[in-house]
């Protein structure tokens, strides 16, 4: 399995008042805005990413981390055998990712997702 992808996630009450300061400030521009997440981007380089989150649509927790893998399904049965906690279990999101939440040894919940 190979990690092709990690953005942070910072859970904000304001997604407008949020977007507004990491694009003045840092200079980022909005690539994705569903309304409850804003994923943000270096307009120079698009690999380095920020996602914003009021909530999360279908999972009962908002993540530390997205980490994108080439075989979510192979991630998924490994945490799974290691006995870590699967907080949102392996789910087709309707925005087009497959994806679950496992926390790490730290408390931290991580999202583990492959786009479809």
């Amino acid at each position: 399995m190979a990690i092709k992808r990690v953005v942070a996630d910072l859970e904000t009450k304001s997604l407008e008042q949020a977007k507004t300061f990491y694009e003045r400030v840092l200079g980022f521009e909005v690539v994705m805005d569903h309304g409850w997440i804003v994923t943000l981007a270096d307009p120079d380089r698009p690999e380095v990413q920020l996602s914003l989150m009021t909530h999360d649509e279908t999972a009962p927790v908002v993540p530390a981390v997205s980490i994108q893998v080439d075989d979510v399904d192979a991630a998924y049965e490994e945490a799974k055998a290691s006995g870590a906690e699967i907080v949102h279990e392996l789910t087709d999101e309707p925005w087009g990712v497959r994806r679950f939440f496992v926390r790490d040894p730290g408390g931290h919940v991580v999202n583990v997702l492959a786009h479809g």
